[in-house]
């Protein structure tokens, strides 16, 4: 009896070290199978890309503290270098990102925003990734290709802006617009146009001394003339004292029915042609 158990306490500890050679023979083929970086690759396309509310809170608290100094597009701007092309901010790890935001870098005039919720330092660094076409943020929530049909075609999105050289000129070109836009950022924008308009895009109408018309967008203006620009892209310059009247609209010149004239699915594909011109452009 007492042979037995010498015995069998003989062979415990090699049967510990055959389980431990099992586990280690296991962890080496995992690695040679899946390498630390396809590992991390994995891990970065299985994560859930963020919501539309934070990556609105991104941008907005990219916008109030990053682009007075980065510009909006994250592209530099007189106090601030280009964080969203350059490849050796573009290779930094979220970690390093979240740690310069939080502790700045004084040597570099970078100041320190401590005082930001973990929530919002998140969501200012995956605006960033957006900013540089990195972004989980940016899936396309439609069709691109019927996005395209709709921005020439029914919408009429093309008779006012230009996307790639195509469409028209009195309306901003929407070539680069979706690179520093979230989709929902991009939905408000077209179902709700004027919404926090810029005073400067009001639709205006002037009435000559004659009883002609004309309507668009003031593009310069002072107490003595008015440079009108019509839908056509053609430039009117006025002398006041040959106007009749001014009427200055609240609204800007973009339809703000687009939410009733479009379904949803339309208006996914609209913003998924947008976002798909931002990354195709140069």
């Amino acid at each position: 009896m007492i042979d037995s158990q010498s015995s069998a306490a003989k062979h415990r500890p090699i049967s510990r070290w055959l389980s431990h050679l099992t586990v280690l023979i296991l962890f080496v083929l995992i690695c040679a199978v899946f390498p630390a970086g396809q590992l991390q690759a994995q891990s970065r396309r299985t994560a859930k890309p963020p919501s539309d509310s934070a990556a609105l809170e991104g941008k907005q608290t990219f916008e109030s503290i990053c682009a007075a100094c980065h510009g909006l597009d994250g592209r530099g701007a007189e106090r601030g270098p280009d964080i969203a092309r350059r490849r050796e901010i573009q290779r930094l790890p979220d970690s390093a990102l979240l740690r310069i935001v939080r502790s700045g870098i004084p040597a570099k005039g970078m100041p320190a925003f401590a005082l930001l919720t973990a929530s919002q330092l998140q969501a200012v660094v995956q605006h960033l990734r957006t900013l540089q076409g990195l972004g989980e943020g940016a899936k396309m929530p439609g069709d691109p290709e019927r996005g395209k049909a709709l921005f020439f075609g029914q919408a009429g999105c093309s008779q006012c802006h230009m996307v790639r050289g195509q469409g028209g000129f009195i309306g901003a070109d929407l070539s680069s617009y979706a690179s520093a836009q979230p989709p929902a950022e991009i939905r408000g924008a077209i179902t709700d146009p004027n919404r926090n308009l810029d005073p400067g895009k009001r639709t205006v109408t002037v009435t000559t001394r004659d009883g002609q018309t004309q309507t668009g967008i003031a593009r310069n203006e002072d107490n003595f003339s008015l440079q009108l620009q019509t839908v056509d892209g053609a430039f009117h310059f006025f002398s006041k004292t040959d106007l009749q009247n001014i009427e200055y609209q609240p609204g800007s010149l973009m339809p703000a029915d687009y939410g009733s004239r479009l379904n949803p699915q339309q208006i996914d594909d609209l913003i998924s042609f947008l976002m798909s011109a931002a990354r195709n452009h140069n």
